[in-house]
């Protein structure tokens, strides 16, 4: 029988343990703050299942790096319960603050889930966020970011195109050596993909150039320069999470170029963690490392 003071006889006590100090002590997990703005994921495209499950992903990427975050999903192009419109998530965000015990909720913080400046989808994310009328506020893009570049490497190594580790010396018999980034939204897209595509060619040791998915002959012209430059197998690496990209477009895209192609960055943990970079640096909280995320605008 145990004492009012200890475990009974026997039982092993788990003591704790004491705190490191000095240089390598580990930071302590950062939390939401109660009464923290809700994130609200502005998911383009036509939504789908698999669309819901990678938004899903993503959110749950970031709650795990922010405990009590306060994270839903709203669809630019949604209706209904199943889908829901940005737009209403966020009127229902401002109204939930009595039963969160705090009065009135404080804006919502929405992030784009777009790697790069996607002039079309982000007019109708700012359009559905001014609609809503909750004074919401919207961060920037995802893209360009270091993160991105090594998210793009993975789905690029997945599919077989690129050594997974460029320090380890091994071969790979399919390995591209001239690399077409994919973006959709114009030439501002391709000049903000181009950041991401240094960064890639310098993980990669081969020539990395951007392209327009969206617009007429960009792919072409960007697999032409590299062939002439001396690429002989060529890559389609897109640099898009995935929903704002029309269906087939992709798969045209890689057949333009003649040439295989790696799957969207989706749900790579890098995405979830930039989302909650903006987010973060949006409302001001310290993360335990200094973050590269993107401010309210």
């Amino acid at each position: 029988m145990s004492s009012s003071t200890g475990p009974g006889s026997g039982l092993p006590v788990r003591m704790p343990r004491p705190r490191q100090s000095g240089r390598h002590r580990r930071p302590e997990p950062v939390s939401a703050p109660e009464g923290a703005p809700t994130l609200v994921l502005a998911v383009p495209g036509g939504p789908s299942p698999e669309v819901r499950g990678l938004a899903e992903e993503v959110l749950s990427i970031a709650r795990s790096e922010l405990p009590g975050l306060d994270a839903r999903v709203g669809y630019v192009e949604g209706a209904g319960a199943e889908f829901p419109a940005l737009a209403e998530v966020l009127t229902q965000a401002v109204t939930a603050g009595p039963e969160r015990g705090a009065g009135a909720a404080p804006v919502p913080v929405v992030v784009p889930l777009l790697a790069g400046p996607d002039s079309v989808h982000l007019r109708a994310i700012r359009q559905a966020v001014l609609g809503s009328g909750t004074g919401a506020g919207l961060t920037d893009v995802l893209g360009p970011h270091p993160l991105l570049a090594e998210a793009v490497h993975v789905r690029l190594s997945e599919a077989g195109l690129a050594r997974a580790d460029r320090a380890r010396l091994f071969t790979v018999a399919t390995a591209a050596d001239g690399i077409v980034l994919a973006a959709v939204g114009g030439e501002e897209a391709v000049q903000a993909a181009g950041i991401t595509g240094m960064l890639l060619s310098a993980r990669l040791a081969v020539p990395v150039l951007a392209a327009a998915l969206d617009t007429e002959g960009s792919v072409a012209e960007t697999a032409g320069r590299l062939t002439d430059a001396g690429s002989r197998q060529l890559a389609l690496a897109p640099c898009v999470i995935g929903p704002e990209v029309p269906p087939g477009l992709l798969a045209a895209g890689a057949k333009e170029a003649g040439c295989a192609m790696a799957e969207p960055l989706g749900a790579y943990p890098a995405v979830g963690k930039l989302v909650l970079s903006a987010y973060m640096n949006a409302v001001g909280i310290a993360p335990e490392r200094p973050p590269h995320g993107s401010a309210l605008r």
